[in-house]
């Protein structure tokens, strides 16, 4: 797996532009310019892998558009040491932007080809992300509750199991509704269990299904 002076400087001009955009947390910015994003791409979409878009990676799932992934982390307000659950592993790329900004990361995946895929690829690139197979609805109960719950799909609604699974004084960030278009929302779970919820615009993500899935 190659990580080229090119690639690097391809990756330099992607944040760059993320940064341009509106992005300033350092963190985040600095984590993205460790990520080698071309290494998560199929082949036929290298020369792209430092453009600002989602490109498909199998099982009906997309690599997030480099933008929405910061814009997500950033609302997150990921602090180091900190648990992160990540509900919809896909790539993996996501959950490597969180493990280089110091998170421990949990991430559960349905699509069980691409959570053996994944898995072992990011194994092979030397992350310590701990992945699981199963429906991201429910969470992973075993290792909670968590500081913070990163959802990577479209939501119809918010699970109360998730919820649940969430530190008092934890955040969930989360594409919310049940059309193509949603609205980025972010929950802060209060110290006494009521919800404040605040909305950070429109985004479009493949939905957040129920159930594993075999193929």
């Amino acid at each position: 797996m190659v990580d080229t002076y090119r690639h690097k400087g391809m990756r330099k001009r992607l944040v760059d532009s993320i940064r341009n955009k509106g992005i300033s947390n350092e963190n985040i910015l600095s984590a993205m310019n460790r990520v080698p994003r071309h290494l998560f791409l199929d082949s036929s979409f290298l020369e792209f892998a430092y453009d600002d878009k989602p490109f498909p990676i199998g099982s009906g799932q997309t690599i997030s558009q480099p933008y929405t992934v910061a814009f997500q982390t950033e609302i997150l307000d990921v602090r180091k040491g900190q648990k992160v659950l990540e509900i919809g592993s896909g790539s993996g790329y996501q959950a490597c932007v969180l493990e280089e900004i110091g998170a421990k990361v949990f991430s559960i995946e349905r699509q069980k080809k691409l959570y053996h895929k994944t898995k072992e690829f990011i194994s092979e690139l030397g992350y310590k992300v701990r992945f699981f197979y199963g429906d991201g609805n429910k969470g992973v109960p075993s290792f909670a509750p968590y500081d913070r719950i990163l959802i990577t799909a479209a939501a119809p609604e918010i699970s109360k199991e998730l919820i649940k699974q969430l530190k008092p004084g934890g955040i969930l960030v989360v594409p919310l509704g049940k059309t193509e278009i949603q609205t980025m929302i972010k929950i802060t779970k209060l110290e006494n269990g009521d919800l404040k919820e605040e909305e950070f615009g429109v985004f479009r993500f493949v939905p957040l299904l129920k159930n594993k899935a075999n193929d």
